[in-house]
């Protein structure tokens, strides 16, 4: 206890330490304190006595300087929190120096910052490239585009805040202000474009660029994220040459409009996504799982709007109104006749609300939306619809901006109250964000949304663009071929069904046609157009440049087939074995999805599993059960159209049964194709009607190994199909090695590497360079076994001249004679 109180009475000499040293340096006159206090002490000692006053002379003094020490720092405390206070709430701050910044920007710039760059703009370069063209220029490519051959930003960045920096506060967000000068000769990016007649082809060259204006940098999400926009259009000056560039280049004036052709698209590119209010965002997440997104789902539910007023849309402030908050506002001017709907944006695909009227609509409307990029932008435009005119009005709009964070998370944003900022973020897939959207120019009218990003679609790494694979795209011959690189996977794809393709009150059959690379696919027609049910599969090679899947609806008519509907689906970062089950809504029309599954498949690389030289496909056609009844009487006559690539067999007719036995056996060359059954219900004098269809799975077969199994059909509500399927493969070197000789097997293969080289030319004279790639690869194999031939038949050569001297040697030593002769000679 004693210890206790001890501790407690104890001085802290530390703080007494550190007043000495703050006391020794605002008094440099304090070690003179001690030899005085000497001197008082011998007086006090030997002259006449001091102690009654100078001790309490020397607390009095010691307590004065602690006092005023303690006064200085409360005072520097207060100076700091004023500033601080004064730096959070003041509207404007001075300017500050920005130096230190753009010297940090000169060192990390060329090897860091200008690569990483390069490679995120080249992609926005060239969608914006893909929806321009001129007079003068016209695309190289079958999608009509300019290609893209480099891109490079150069070693010399940009200069930041040269007049200084300033932060401002506009409501609750803080923004910082500064300048962007950006003047280089060092950047390289080149365009191949081919030129209207007679000029022939050229290579753009932009080797200069000058972009000067104020940019507004402001952080979100407690720094999570930092949302960045010029403050008006900048200025922006871009120098052009022809040729290869440098000394070889030819000026710009060679051929005019080009300049002011890239200028305009730098302009338009600038004022829809990074000018004031539109503001681009720079994602900071602490976790970077290095994950490329490719596209996304995502679900926006349009809740309802509120403060909507007739006149407020049209500029006029006249209207008298009370309001109780969010959605609680009573117009006097808005009545029954006022009727409004959404339409929402995103890329090519538009979906729209009911119509409700009233100032305050409830909609509750959710739709399907399909992403193809790490980012979008959604536009929701408000309607008026009049019920005497067919046209609508268009009264305001607003947009909600998203994008993909590495750490898996997403941010929305959008622009706010008086340029304010409204951001939300999802840490993970599926959680609902809500938000309340001023619609632009007008802040008393809002929309309230919900928004959900079910999922996102990542890329496996294969069709990521990277610097190398930028600048060697281009074709050294100044054109792009038409060969589509394969993975060596194939792509399964089943179309399921529909939903909404068709209004109500319209009849027709409607199918699906896909189109994956050059290869084009059809369903068959279902004939409730409105919700069809296909349930069909298609086989596609896998192309891996990231090849869009295009699926196109068609309702058919006697004077033409209606299109009513399109979409493009993203088959990158499909992983083996794994079906993806999918909606898919339709673009370019108001409503409508087909649903599709899709998996890839990789085949096993053994002998003859992409089809083999020689090789069959036996298919036997057991029996079938459970059929469905076609005919009134409920039975059928069912028979299979068998179908094999471009070949077609047919089993006979067995009549009125729904459990049909047909025992009969096909055989195809084995190329790999489709194997597909289509079960028909025979009729002598109408068209014969479906009864079901099904896919023959033989690719992962074995060689020479029969599968036996049932196959349920698909189309329909039941019914299955008994096959028994082998692939043949005979062993072609084993069997040719004992039945034939070395030297026909060498005349044979060399006749079919003649054939093989004429067949090469023909096709490179029709430019058909992917029959040309698996030409060259066949004739690679012919000169394997070619190369096997020829040392058979040396092996057998040396054999037979040893087996000669040997026998030669055999005759000698058996007859005296020769050996006597022999051994004279």
């Amino acid at each position: 206890m004693y210890r206790r109180k001890m501790k407690k009475a104890s001085i802290d000499m530390s703080k007494i330490t550190e007043f000495l040293n703050q006391l020794y340096v605002e008094k440099p006159l304090f070690p003179l304190v001690i030899p005085l206090l000497l001197v008082l002490w011998s007086i006090e000692k030997w002259v006449f006595n001091l102690s009654n006053w100078v001790p309490l002379a020397v607390a009095v003094w010691a307590t004065v300087q602690y006092g005023s020490y303690r006064q200085r720092i409360v005072v520097q405390d207060l100076n700091k929190k004023w500033k601080q206070l004064i730096l959070q709430t003041s509207p404007t701050t001075p300017l500050e120096h920005c130096e230190w910044l753009n010297k940090l920007l000169i060192e990390v710039w060329p090897n860091f910052i200008s690569p990483k760059l390069s490679l995120k703009f080249s992609s926005i370069v060239e969608k914006r490239l893909k929806h321009r063209k001129t007079k003068l220029i016209v695309t190289v490519l079958v999608q009509e585009r300019i290609e893209l051959q480099e891109f490079s930003l150069g070693s010399c960045p940009p200069i930041f805040g040269m007049h200084g920096a300033q932060w401002s506060t506009a409501g609750d967000q803080r923004f910082i202000r500064m300048g962007f000068d950006w003047d280089t000769t060092d950047i390289s990016i080149m365009l191949f474009t081919k030129l209207a007649k007679p000029m022939g082809t050229a290579r753009i060259v932009v080797n200069n660029i000058h972009i000067k204006g104020d940019l507004l940098i402001s952080p979100i999400l407690d720094g999570k994220a930092v949302l960045y926009s010029f403050v008006s259009t900048p200025e922006v000056r871009i120098g052009v040459a022809f040729g290869s560039g440098g000394s070889q280049s030819l000026p710009a004036t060679e051929l005019p409009g080009v300049s002011s052709w890239l200028v305009k698209i730098c302009y338009d590119t600038l004022n829809k996504t990074m000018v004031e209010p539109r503001r681009r965002c720079l994602a900071l997440p602490p976790v970077d799982l290095r994950k490329k997104a490719v596209g996304g789902v995502l679900h926006v539910t349009v809740v309802s709007a509120g403060k909507l007023s007739r006149n407020s849309f049209k500029g006029s402030s006249t209207t008298t109104s009370t309001s109780d908050g969010y959605g609680q506002e009573n117009h006097h001017d808005m009545g029954k006749d006022f009727h409004t709907f959404v339409e929402v944006e995103l890329e090519d695909l538009t979906r729209r609300t009911l119509e409700v009227a009233g100032p305050n609509p409830t909609w509750d409307s959710t739709f399907n939306m399909v992403l193809h990029d790490d980012a979008g932008i959604l536009k929701f435009n408000l309607y008026e619809s009049c019920p005497d005119n067919v046209n609508y009005d268009h009264l305001a709009s607003c947009e909600i901006k998203l994008r993909y964070c590495t750490d898996d998370s997403t941010i929305f944003w959008a622009v706010g109250e008086e340029s304010g900022v409204i951001a939300k973020h999802a840490e993970f897939c599926g959680k609902e964000v809500e938000m309340v959207v001023p619609f632009e120019s007008i802040n008393s009218a809002k929309l309230k949304v919900k928004l959900t990003l079910k999922e996102w679609q990542f890329s496996d790494g294969l069709h990521t663009l990277s610097g190398s694979q930028l600048s060697s795209r281009g074709s050294q011959f100044g054109s792009t071929s038409n060969f589509q690189p394969r993975t060596g996977r194939k792509i399964y794809i089943t179309v399921v069904e529909g939903k909404e393709l068709l209004e109500k009150d319209k009849s027709g059959k409607s199918y699906v046609k896909l189109q994956y690379g050059k290869t084009i696919q059809r369903t068959r027609g279902a004939t409730n157009a409105s919700q069809p049910s296909w349930t069909q599969k298609f086989e596609f090679e896998e192309i891996s440049d990231g090849e869009y899947l295009k699926v196109k609806c068609y309702n058919e008519d006697i004077f033409g087939d209606e299109n009513i509907g399109g979409a493009r689906v993203n088959l990158e970062g499909l992983v083996d074995g794994v079906v993806r089950d999918v909606w898919i809504p339709l673009e370019k029309v108001k409503k409508g999805e087909v649903r599709l599954q899709i998996e890839a498949v990789t085949i096993d690389d053994f002998e003859g599993s992409k089809g083999s030289q020689g090789g069959l496909i036996e298919l036997v056609l057991i029996e079938g059960r459970d059929l469905v009844a076609a005919d009134i009487r409920g039975t059928s006559d069912p028979y299979v159209r068998v179908q094999y690539g471009n070949l077609k067999r047919r089993t006979k007719v067995m009549f009125k049964t729904l459990s049909p036995q047909w025992h009969q056996t096909f055989e195809f060359p084995d190329d790999g194709s489709l194997l597909a059954l289509h079960v028909k219900d025979h009729n002598a004098l109408l068209p014969t009607s479906s009864i079901g269809d099904c896919i023959v799975e033989y690719q992962r077969l074995a060689p020479n190994e029969m599968s036996d199994k049932w196959i349920p059909l698909q189309g329909v509500k039941r019914g299955e199909i008994h096959v028994q399927v082998t692939r043949k493969v005979p062993q072609l070197q084993k069997k040719v090695s004992d039945s034939e000789s070395p030297s026909s097997r060498g005349h044979k293969i060399s006749g079919q590497m003649k054939q093989m080289m004429m067949k090469i030319r023909s096709l490179i004279e029709d430019e058909n360079l992917e029959e040309v790639s698996s030409s060259l690869t066949e004739l690679e194999s012919l000169h394997e076994v070619e190369e096997e031939c020829i040392i058979q038949l040396e092996t057998e050569q040396m054999l037979l001249l040893n087996k000669i001297n040997e026998l030669g040697q055999e005759i000698i030593n058996s007859s005296p004679s020769l050996s006597r002769r022999s051994s004279s000679n």
